[in-house]
């Protein structure tokens, strides 16, 4: 019986492994290709050059079959961002954090990055660029989040530009960006915007690529068609898998 369950185990790890990498996106750079995986939600693997990083790592995401991090990203201080138990599970001794200073006081290992400040990294240069509400949030004169807690992040490789938008609505500073290659932003209700505030954002800044994430409940196609025509190509992955 213990071995009949464990060949389960393996075999469905093997399957969501399998479904992870069937969804690696590999994007050219003058520096080598940079390939992003969807693993669940907001967690997102970026390699590059033998460099791991991680994009808030967090349940229920799965990281037994991935390498360990190099470098973690955390967004926000909401638990689907900031876990310290995954954390844990992706690091390894050398392994560098960087978070806003209000992840700082919970992750006390990871050095702070507000918005509007840049870092470089291993060939990469990290861009904080803020994250928030504009209207929504839990009652009356609250945000869900609020402007200056949390970032979205630039993240520039080899000349190609990749903006993770982190939780936020469509912000003035999010329309504002130039030269996006590739575009992961977030879109579900209540906590961030729906998909057609989602689309109205995208062109302001229009990336080449955009790929939803961190759209649970969201309709999908709303953001589609919302940006059919407009020239920004369209990708859409699973970051919810069965």
């Amino acid at each position: 019986m213990k071995l009949l369950l464990c060949l389960v185990c393996s075999l469905f790890s093997c399957s969501l492994l399998a479904s992870a990498a069937a969804q690696t996106q590999v994007f050219p750079t003058s520096s080598g290709p940079v390939s992003i995986t969807p693993l669940y939600h907001a967690s997102t693997l970026i390699e590059a050059a033998g460099k791991v990083i991680y994009l808030d790592p967090a349940k229920p995401a799965d990281f037994s079959a991935h390498p360990k991090a190099d470098l973690i990203l955390i967004t926000d201080i909401h638990g689907d961002h900031m876990d310290p138990d995954s954390i844990k599970a992706v690091s390894k001794s050398a392994t560098e954090i960087l978070a806003p200073p209000a992840v700082v006081q919970t992750v006390t290992t990871a050095k702070p990055i507000s918005n509007g400040e840049n870092r470089t990294w291993q060939g990469w240069t990290i861009e904080a660029i803020p994250a928030y509400n504009l209207k929504r949030g839990p009652a009356p004169g609250k945000l869900f989040h609020d402007k200056g807690r949390g970032n979205g992040y630039i993240l520039t490789y080899g000349g190609k530009r990749f903006y993770f938008s982190g939780d936020t609505e469509g912000v003035p500073e999010m329309r504002a960006l130039k030269n996006i290659d590739v575009a992961f932003v977030c879109m579900n209700l209540p906590y961030t915007m729906p998909p057609d505030e989602a689309a109205e954002a995208v062109k302001a800044f229009h990336p080449a690529i955009v790929i939803p994430y961190h759209y649970r409940g969201s309709d999908l196609s709303v953001f589609q068609k919302a940006l059919a025509g407009t020239g920004v190509e369209v990708r859409l992955l699973e970051w919810y898998p069965k």
